[in-house]
């Protein structure tokens, strides 16, 4: 994957809804997977972290202020950085304690 891709989202109504088409690169993987999820206070670097493990500068979205960037959870798929024929999938969450996000 060239970019992560959002694996679950809020809908209008607060429910969670999982994206079809990120489920369907998740069915296409053959080989073994290596997942890493990040959870944690909004604004952290739980995103820098990601981008950092994916051997990246770009790619999740890192914000520049103190409004939290990652809404629901995003998912990249690159090449495990030492484990040859391995897939490691990131998962970044959306972070916890926004004053903004309305319960």
């Amino acid at each position: 994957m060239d970019k992560p891709v959002c694996l679950i989202d809020t809908g209008s109504d607060g429910k969670l809804c999982v994206q079809q088409s990120a489920l369907q690169i998740l069915q296409q993987i053959e080989q073994p997977v290596v997942v890493v999820a990040v959870v944690g206070l909004y604004r952290t670097g739980k995103s820098y972290l990601m981008n950092h493990l994916a051997r990246q500068q770009t790619g999740f979205a890192l914000g520049s202020t103190v409004e939290s960037k990652t809404k629901g959870i995003w998912m990249w798929c690159v090449d495990h950085p030492t484990k040859a024929g391995t897939t490691l999938v990131l998962l970044d969450t959306e972070g916890l304690g926004d004053v903004d996000k309305v319960m």
